[in-house]
């Protein structure tokens, strides 16, 4: 009984919340209602209430993850089709794809048993990405990342992502096996420095820190050899500053970090810009529509957080905040209830990819820590970045069921 109230309450909860999401459409488009503002209200409703609902039905395992994301993509849908009501019909379409590659992952992780066995696979799997990119990629912004396939626009280093988690996840959780191998740890170590490498030579560093991020946090919980924890960590500043005097544009973003203002109509425009917006916001923002987000140069993408402030608030900010950290919660929930090594390496992989990677593009509008090319998951727009996310989700998902009886992740 306490399960199915513990379901049901939040579902009817996030139905009102996506009544009162979707009525700040309808009075921005109070002027004159075009059929786009039917189809987002309409598809959203339908797309995400059910989606809350199938899942409740097939799956045991958190029902509560699911529910924070769906919070998330309405909030940046909203704003999405505010800046552009094109794009937010393409966001539609792509969360559609997102939450069927969503349950596509679930039943995957569910259903097959063998992903631990998988190592050389995934490792195969990178490298062949990374070549793939190299060989077929485009330079958008200084960086060699996006690759076009039947004119679809592909980012292959976000489902790299996903792979090296899993790739770790197999080292880790079978550690009693790789322990034949002499300096099996360094090795490793390796590869993990041979994909930041490569990232370094696509430039795209955001990636390579979401990478490196990844490598550090289970290299701390799991690795015996706390001399290779130091050598990681001195070997990452001699990274960072090693980027800092190769590449030109990584010494702009850390220039624009420390004193954009000077910089303010060329190099340092888009930070202050967003420092701009988030402060006209305010605690609750000028109103949807009564800002400004096209002063920002993408601000439905990279900077999606600094137009959500505008317009919706501090307070709207600091609940997508909150929300963020209520998933990585829930993740490391799903990872503590968890007997299989395997499963509990990819529930913290996965949550430390969103925290991470949340962490890093909020603190880079924020004018925190140096701006890095990221989007925000969930909330910006980007088709690769939307289903790769749902996928990861739906991976997290699955590992909610693989849990022993230690205990219910929703207790």
């Amino acid at each position: 009984m306490n399960d199915k109230l513990n379901s049901k309450t939040p579902r009817k909860l996030l139905f009102l919340f996506e009544i009162l999401s979707l009525s700040l459409i309808f009075l921005y488009s109070w002027e004159g209602i075009q059929m786009e503002t039917y189809t987002i209200a309409i598809g959203l409703v339908v797309l995400i209430y059910f989606s809350n609902f199938i899942l409740s039905k097939i799956s045991s395992g958190d029902n509560y993850i699911f529910l924070i994301v769906s919070m998330l993509i309405s909030i940046g849908i909203i704003m999405i089709y505010r800046i552009s009501p094109e794009l937010g019909l393409k966001q539609l379409m792509w969360l559609t794809v997102g939450i069927t590659m969503f349950f596509a992952a679930y039943f995957a992780i569910k259903y097959i048993g063998f992903w631990e066995q998988l190592a050389p696979l995934y490792l195969a799997a990178c490298y062949i990405l990374f070549a793939v990119t190299f060989v077929m990629g485009t330079r958008t912004n200084g960086a060699i990342n996006w690759i076009s396939i039947a004119g679809i626009s592909i980012q292959p280093a976000e489902i790299t992502k996903i792979i090296v988690v899993f790739l770790l996840a197999s080292f880790y959780g079978g550690i009693d096996k790789y322990r034949k191998i002499k300096n099996a740890e360094l090795f490793l170590m390796g590869i993990m420095y041979s994909f930041v490498a490569l990232l370094f030579l696509q430039r795209d560093l955001g990636a390579a820190v979401i990478f490196f991020g990844i490598f550090t946090g289970l290299q701390y919980i799991y690795s015996e050899e706390r001399r290779l924890i130091w050598a990681n960590i001195g070997l990452s500043i001699m990274g960072a500053a090693a980027g800092y005097l190769l590449f030109d544009h990584v010494k702009v973003r850390v220039v624009t970090w420390l004193d954009p203002w000077p910089h303010i109509n060329d190099k340092g425009y888009q930070i202050t810009q967003s420092l701009f917006a988030i402060a006209e916001g305010g605690f609750f923002g000028t109103g949807l529509g009564r800002g400004n987000p096209s002063f920002i140069p993408l601000s439905y993408n990279d900077f999606i957080f600094s137009a959500i402030s505008e317009e919706m608030g501090i307070f709207t900010g600091i609940g997508i905040i909150m929300l963020f950290m209520l998933l990585v919660y829930r993740g490391f929930k799903i990872a503590l209830r968890q007997e299989s090594q395997f499963y509990r390496i990819i529930a913290l992989g996965i949550s430390l990819l969103f925290g991470i990677q949340s962490f890093v593009i909020i603190g880079g509008v924020l004018k925190v820590i140096p701006l890095t090319g990221l989007t925000l998951p969930f909330v910006s727009y980007g088709g690769t970045s939307v289903v790769t996310s749902f996928i990861a989700l739906g991976i997290l998902q699955g590992a909610s069921e693989k849990r022993g009886k230690a205990g219910k992740a929703n207790e």
